[in-house]
């Protein structure tokens, strides 16, 4: 195998898809980008539509009347803020998530399931967000100047308990989990969990079809909670060993690196510095936005004005949030290159992602919107890794 050419392999890996699959790829994807501006441009005309109504300020002085009450104030206004932006951004939100996926082949899930799952889920996110936001405008009221301190440090332990309730409580709310059944397939997942140090008892099988047709699987959870899942559709037309072991090796990257715990610490500071900059750009939208009825930022009032300004700031942030999260991913790979040693397993499954994630992006658009590297980039380190293995004189399966 000394002429191994990677270059002519990755190739050879991308060309397994016919030019209509990449251009069909290349159109959802760049669609997505596109997608990112207008969710961004039409929360915000939401927000100003609100604004401009007067109904949270309208509403807070209702609840006040002559006695000061800003724990009740804060907590029907926010509620009533959330409800109305949530609801009339949803003729979009069944477009982005629903309606667009069907129309490319992504879902197959019928729109009374995608709404049933939709309400449970902003259920469950109005309970906690409608927390952290209280919390928020009580620090606002009681340290004016350094809240934005204060609030990084509660978004961090609001995010550690979801990430650590999430697969016990949320998750199968939504997905039926179960462990990888008997056979090849378990036998070699267990066998690599326990030559590495994880769990075997923390890989699952979820029923990942019920709402999207992607090949996938995930890492999720802290500490005891954490554990890898496998979407049923790697599985659809038979699950491929070397596959399975490659995607499972690439997965259980996340939970030995300790991914989550990084990429935690990378956000509590991001967090820092996107409250500071919403401490000084409120007072400059809310002027632009109209909200001469608002009094400052700890008014609650002013949440939709104090959302758009964190709706900007993630847009702008976008390609930041993207790069700390490819570094994982990037890293997630190697790791799996090391302890599976499938480079063509892994090649071939990353092929399998191309449907939703256009595989040669150029290098300013990778950056931009990418959360993964590339998939021509992936099987290209995947194949200069076997590469150098044949070189050193080592069997690569």
């Amino acid at each position: 195998m000394a002429n191994f050419d990677a270059a002519a392999e990755t190739a050879r890996y991308l060309a397994t898809l016919p030019p209509e699959a990449h251009a069909k790829a290349t159109a959802y994807t760049q669609g997505g980008h596109w997608m990112l501006l207008w969710g961004s441009l039409i929360s915000i005309a939401i927000a100003w539509l609100i604004v401009r109504s007067d109904l949270l300020t309208n509403l807070r002085r209702r609840i006040e009347g002559a006695r000061q009450r800003p724990w009740l104030s804060a907590l029907l206004v926010l509620l009533v803020a959330q409800v109305v932006m949530t609801l009339l951004s949803l003729p979009w939100t069944i477009y982005q998530s629903w309606w667009r996926e069907k129309q490319y082949g992504m879902t197959s899930q019928p729109i009374v399931g995608w709404l049933g799952e939709w309400a449970m889920g902003f259920g469950l996110g109005l309970i906690f967000i409608t927390l952290l936001l209280l919390v928020f405008y009580w620090l606002l009221r009681r340290a004016p100047r350094t809240w934005w301190i204060w609030a990084s440090g509660v978004s961090v332990v609001f995010l550690t308990i979801g990430l650590l309730l999430a697969p016990i409580y949320i998750e199968p709310l939504f997905n039926a989990y179960t462990p990888a059944p008997p056979g090849p397939v378990r036998d070699a997942v267990v066998e690599m969990a326990k030559a590495n140090g994880i769990p075997s008892d923390k890989i699952f099988v979820y029923n990942g079809s019920k709402q999207s047709n992607r090949y996938t699987a995930n890492v999720s959870g802290l500490f005891g909670s954490a554990r890898v899942a496998m979407s049923d559709t790697m599985f659809a037309s038979g699950a491929d060993l070397a596959e399975v072991r490659a995607v499972v090796g690439h997965e259980m990257g996340h939970y030995a690196r300790h991914h989550i715990l990084w990429q935690l610490g990378a956000m509590s500071l991001l967090m820092v510095l996107a409250f500071w900059l919403v401490d000084r750009l409120f007072p400059l939208f809310a002027q632009a936005m109209g909200a001469s009825q608002v009094k400052g930022i700890a008014d609650p009032a002013g949440y939709p004005v104090f959302a758009t300004v964190l709706v900007v700031i993630s847009l702008v942030g976008t390609p930041v949030i993207n790069s700390l999260i490819r570094l994982g991913e990037s890293d997630a790979d190697n790791y799996s290159l090391r302890v599976a040693r499938e480079p063509d397993g892994l090649s071939a499954a990353l092929v399998k992602t191309i449907e939703y994630r256009a595989a040669t992006p150029s290098k300013i658009e990778e950056i931009l919107f990418y959360d993964h590297p590339a998939v021509g980039n992936r099987i290209r380190n995947a194949m200069d890794w076997k590469a150098k293995e044949l070189a050193a004189g080592r069997t690569v399966p």
